[in-house]
């Protein structure tokens, strides 16, 4: 894999947002009840799907399909401008690897498949992903004599402000980084071998948009939402164990990407993740991607990873 030099680059081809993930569970009660206690907003579309939401936001960042079997990734959206679809169509025919669209989807857009067989759809639509690093939750310091903490009793519902990225299992993650720049016209942001691997948007994006780490098949590993601060990240952690949701990892904080992060199991075996404070790339911005070694691919400090964390529970398609 080349390597790119550090420095400044003008805005290039790419996919600029995750318009949407979709993927399936067994039933719909569980994936309610989930997401509402993460602090999501919940939406029934018919008897067999929820859309989700974040707080104040318009746009549906999810949905989720009842099939009465197990868990399993379904498709991505990506969100790209006019422009850059008119050139990624030539991209995918000269490569020949169109797709037909889900049919849950609304067919829309162009369809293709990458190297590990995941549906992905690229439409044109408006950016959704920020165009600047977030910015923390206003809150005024205690001046002395003041007690800084709330009381349990008064803490509110931490509810995320947005999906800040996705991460997916896959055979072969250095394949997925190929296509990702070369198809998606995404950049690689830092990799730890080819064990994991975070990729960013050319048009401004978090540090990663889309990140894979490796298993013996594809599948949805977790996504993360941002939220104010580090405070939220663990009143968050607390309410999920006071749903009834104590597996996870965190609270933390990663090397790769700097956000503090909880994890929260969810009952299919994989993670929704409490996010604040990822590393921002603006648009006319190269950042230094390196390759680290294992002992940074993970975390600065906080608990020990989870023996479970990497297990794919997806089922393999052979």
């Amino acid at each position: 894999m080349t390597s790119i030099a550090a420095g400044c680059r003008t805005e290039g081809t790419g996919v600029h947002s995750v318009n949407r993930f979709v993927f399936s569970v067994p039933e719909l009660s569980e994936a309610q009840a989930f997401y509402e206690a993460f602090g999501l907003e919940v939406r029934r579309a018919g008897e067999d799907r929820l859309d989700l939401y974040t707080s104040g936001h318009p746009h549906c960042w999810a949905s989720v399909h009842a099939t009465g079997e197990t868990k399993r990734f379904e498709y991505l959206s990506l969100g790209v401008y006019a422009d850059d679809l008119a050139r990624m169509r030539t991209c995918i025919s000269e490569r020949n690897i169109g797709a037909a669209p889900h049919p849950w989807s609304d067919g829309e857009g162009l369809w293709l498949r990458s190297p590990d067989g995941t549906l992905i759809q690229l439409l044109d639509s408006p950016k959704v992903m920020p165009d600047a690093k977030s910015e923390p939750t206003s809150r005024l310091p205690a001046a002395p004599g003041q007690r800084a903490a709330s009381c349990r009793s008064d803490v509110a519902q931490v509810r995320p402000r947005r999906l800040s990225h996705v991460l997916f299992f896959s055979p072969d993650v250095l394949a997925m980084v190929c296509f990702c720049e070369e198809v998606l016209g995404l950049r690689l942001s830092d990799r730890s071998g080819d064990g994991v691997a975070f990729l960013h948007g050319v048009h401004g994006s978090d540090h990663h948009l889309v990140a894979f780490a490796k298993s013996s098949h594809a599948g949805l590993h977790h996504s993360s939402w941002d939220v104010g601060s580090i405070d939220e990240v663990g009143m968050g952690a607390e309410q999920m164990r006071q749903a009834g949701y104590d597996r996870g990892w965190g609270v933390g904080r990663h090397v790769l990407g700097s956000n503090y992060f909880h994890y929260v199991r969810d009952p299919w075996g994989s993670y929704a993740e409490y996010s604040f404070d990822i590393d921002y790339i603006p648009h006319d911005t190269v950042w230094p991607s390196a390759d680290h070694p294992a002992h940074d691919a993970l975390h600065v400090w906080g608990p020990s990873v989870p023996d479970e964390f990497f297990i794919n529970h997806e089922k393999s398609p052979t």
